[in-house]
């Protein structure tokens, strides 16, 4: 089922999230969902704050960046309860977006290095390293989970700058191909 994207200015994108148990209600479908919503905005990954649960889940799939990294391809997971331990090697920008913030891109600094530890879709624990835009993508999303969005990490005039567009995209004022949840406005 496609569920609607929350915007910005909804209070779940800055909320810290929470872990989950393996007996979280109807997790399989859950997941599921999550892909089939992220694919239909055609994004790459989804967190469960955009969806407007406070937990700590979220979904990638890289393989939109697949003609520029071949391991890009079979880059799909599911991260449950994860905690980046480690931030490493050199800061690089790259120009991102997010499936809650349309029609905005900007060049986001991030470690080129993680390590990360998660519980996989069937709860077994992990413990990997990743780097280059795998991080990158991970990073994201897991400051999603962390009440944080991309627009944090921008300067302080760069956030003033966009500041009429972002109160635009949470009255509504967008349009977009997905189904989206507006903070002052009903879903469309």
């Amino acid at each position: 089922m496609i569920m609607p994207i929350i915007s910005y200015g909804s209070k779940i994108l800055k909320q810290k999230s929470k872990d989950i148990s393996i007996d979280y209600p109807n997790l399989k479908n859950l997941i599921d969902d999550m892909f089939e919503t992220m694919y239909a905005a055609n994004g790459v990954g989804l967190a469960a704050p955009q969806i407007g649960l406070g937990i700590r889940l979220f979904i990638v799939d890289g393989s939109p960046f697949s003609d520029d990294d071949v391991s890009m391809q079979d880059f799909r997971k599911v991260f449950i309860n994860p905690q980046i331990i480690e931030e490493s090697g050199n800061k690089w920008s790259f120009n991102e977006g997010c499936l809650s913030i349309p029609s905005i891109r900007e060049d986001v600094s991030r470690f080129s290095n993680i390590r990360i530890v998660y519980k996989d879709s069937e709860f077994n624990n992990r413990d990997e390293y990743y780097d280059g835009t795998k991080a990158r993508i991970i990073q994201h999303e897991y400051d999603h989970i962390e009440g944080l969005l991309f627009t944090d990490h921008l300067g302080v005039i760069k956030k003033r700058l966009l500041k009429s567009k972002l109160n635009e995209i949470s009255r509504g004022k967008v349009n977009v191909g997905y189904r989206m949840k507006f903070s002052h406005k009903k879903s469309r």
